[in-house]
C-alpha cells in the first residue's frame, strides 16, 4: 500500500537524521573511530545501528565539513580513521540540538507526554 511506503521512508529519515544528531553528540565528547561510533550507539536503545548504516553517514557528514578525519596506528590490526567534529560540525549540533529540543517538546505536547 502506498501509505504504507511513505510511513516506511518517512521513518527511515527520521531516524537518519536522529542518528546524524547522535553521532555529532558523541563527537563532542572526544574523536572516535567507526567501530567506537557503533558500539556507542548500540548502548543505547533504538540508536543501535550496523556499520552498512553509520559509515555512510559519517562519510556525508565529513564530506559537509562538519567531520574532520585522521588515520592513527592500533594497536591492534590495521590502522583506524578517527572523526571530530569541525568548528562548522559544533556549530551544526549546536543547531540540531536546539531544534530537536523544541520539535521533540511539541511532539511531546501532542502526544500526551509528561515534558508537555
Amino acid at each position: 500500500m502506498a501509505g504504507e511506503s511513505t510511513g516506511a521512508t518517512g521513518a527511515t529519515q527520521l531516524r537518519k537524521g536522529v542518528l546524524e544528531l547522535a553521532i555529532l553528540a558523541l563527537l563532542e565528547q572526544e574523536p572516535a573511530y567507526g567501530g567506537q561510533i557503533v558500539a556507542a550507539l548500540a548502548a543505547h536503545p533504538g540508536l543501535d545501528s550496523g556499520a552498512g548504516t553509520v559509515y555512510p553517514i559519517l562519510t556525508r557528514l565529513a564530506k559537509a565539513g562538519l567531520l574532520a578525519t585522521k588515520w592513527q596506528e592500533s594497536p591492534v590490526g590495521p590502522p583506524r580513521k578517527y572523526y571530530r567534529l569541525t568548528a562548522n560540525g559544533r556549530d551544526a549540533l549546536t543547531a540540531q540540538r536546539a531544534a530537536w529540543t523544541a520539535m521533540s517538546s511539541a511532539l511531546n505536547s501532542l502526544l500526551g507526554g509528561i515534558d508537555a
